[in-house]
């Protein structure tokens, strides 16, 4: 089966929904992101991992002028993170089906087109070809906030004009790299112009050359994921999305930002990435403390999840910057961990809203514990994930990260730690204070209803799996990240790298 099936079957579903009665297009489009499911689920289990490199390769010429690729495939980095995303849009799209939203034509057609550009970023295998979807993915969330974000008004305005201003000036900057870097891949070799990563991996780049694409690259991704001080669209859009957006944003878009330092970053500037190892230690070591402290200071529920999710993805950059395979692995697995878990808490999130009269304010929250039992326990295994409690599934991430860190690095390691410390007292701050103490005024007393069960118990359950059998993503990705770290550990082990061949 084409990895194209994969890619556009959403966007075809989301299409064909346009044409059916208001009524029927949640469901229909809900269980249609079934089949996109397992379709990711048959590559996942058709997928020969220890093998490394791409399978399943889709390789045709999209622009021959241009020596512009239409290049997809499956490798060791992308099959388990092509799961998640599906996972997390199915899991959305049936929350989203269990509520009425205005215009839902448009809106599941926005959301559909969403995942299609999501899973071509995952895929992609040309430079290109990759900005095309990352920046394809980012145009559905201008409409998806503008038209459906809360509170409307200049709030709603605000948000969706800093979110795409930050997002697609790193873009255009991304943009502008991977043109220079095909260019000058092509120049330095007297080949064709190829921007396939192959071609360009072959291909000799200065010292000089990388340093200033390695920055353009960074400064997308950093936006995207996102980092101090990049972060600054954070609190509004994340305010203003619909809980089943934000949930697929935070859970799936950030991750194609920190995909994409793996994939094309390290092994394609790996000069860079050793020059500029430390400042993104760094970056990633402010964000921790930065996003710990806002946190555990909060007191909006959805900014706590909010704030706590930049402190992680500051964790996954520093396993990535490791420069070691403990610390790129644990960051694979705890990408996979975090769209779970930040997913499941803005479900929870609603979940505790809906019981306090919708305000999302902690203030407002509390009480319910005894009497809604079986949310209780859902939040508290979402809880003791968040701050990566022996046992659960962000353990084992976090634990290698550090590792890997520790190996490179041992002092930032060792400050890094404190996040974990101070994730134990947000997390449980969030979860004392909205399910224990009696504050506020009146707060529903119900337990799960279906729409709750729909958001939680399949992502808690695949928390659980993953905390009990860590291996479904490190034996998948172990050979892989091997490959993509050669050319970084290159430069310290001795053999001439490819950057080092084309220093000046």
């Amino acid at each position: 089966m084409p990895v194209s099936i994969l890619i556009w079957l959403p966007l075809a579903i989301g299409f064909v929904a346009t044409l059916l009665p208001p009524r029927l297009v949640g469901r229909v489009v809900a269980v249609g992101s079934l089949a996109t499911l397992a379709i990711a689920i048959d590559f996942l289990v058709r997928y020969r991992f220890g093998h490394g490199g791409a399978q399943f390769v889709t390789d045709d010429i999209w622009i021959a002028a241009l020596g512009i690729h239409y290049k997809l495939a499956i490798t060791g980095l992308n099959v388990v993170l092509i799961l998640l995303a599906t996972v997390l849009f199915s899991v959305s799209l049936f929350w989203s089906a269990a509520r009425e939203f205005e215009r839902p034509r448009l809106y599941y057609f926005w959301l559909g087109l969403a995942e299609s550009g999501v899973l071509g970023a995952f895929c992609a295998q040309d430079l290109i070809l990759f900005v095309g979807f990352f920046d394809l993915m980012l145009i559905p969330f201008y409409f998806l906030i503008g038209q459906w974000g809360a509170p409307a008004g200049p709030v709603r305005v605000r948000a969706t004009i800093k979110l795409i201003i930050y997002t697609m000036v790193g873009s255009l900057l991304m943009l502008a790299a991977a043109i220079a870097t095909g260019v000058i891949a092509a120049g330095s070799s007297g080949a064709p112009l190829n921007f396939t990563f192959t071609a360009i991996a072959h291909a000799s780049l200065s010292h000089t050359s990388q340093d200033w694409i390695f920055l353009c690259f960074a400064a997308a991704f950093l936006v995207k994921l996102p980092l101090v001080p990049f972060h600054g669209w954070l609190p509004d859009a994340y305010k203003a999305m619909p809980i089943p957006v934000v949930a697929v944003w935070s859970g799936v878009l950030s991750k194609v930002a920190a995909y994409g330092f793996i994939a094309i970053v390290l092994p394609l500037f790996p000069y860079a990435s050793r020059h500029y190892q430390l400042a993104m230690l760094l970056i990633a070591l402010v964000s921790i403390v930065w996003g710990t402290s806002l946190a555990f200071t909060t007191r909006d529920s959805r900014l706590v999840v909010a704030y706590s999710s930049i402190a992680q993805l500051a964790f996954i950059t520093l396993g990535i910057f490791s420069l070691r395979q403990e610390g790129t692995q644990g960051a694979l697995l705890q990408m996979v961990n975090h769209g779970l878990v930040t997913a499941a808490a803005f479900f929870v999130v609603a979940a505790l809203a809906a019981r306090a009269g919708g305000s999302e304010s902690l203030d407002d929250m509390g009480g319910i514990a005894f009497r809604a039992p079986v949310l209780a326990t859902l939040f508290v295994i979402i809880a003791f994930a968040t701050l990566a409690m022996p046992g659960s599934s962000n353990f084992i991430g976090e634990f290698m990260i550090l590792l890997g860190v520790f190996k490179a690095k041992m002092a930032i390691s060792i400050i890094a730690f404190l996040g974990v410390i101070g994730a134990a007292f947000y997390a449980l701050r969030l979860f004392i204070t909205s399910m224990h103490n009696r504050v506020g005024g009146p707060v529903a007393s119900r337990d799960v209803r279906p729409i709750d069960v729909i958001g939680l118990v399949p992502l808690v359950l695949a928390m659980l799996a993953l905390a009990f059998y860590p291996q479904f993503g490190l034996r998948r990705t172990q050979s892989t990240v091997r490959q993509a770290l050669g050319p970084v550990a290159s430069l310290s082990s001795g053999p001439v790298s490819i950057a080092q061949r084309s220093s000046p």
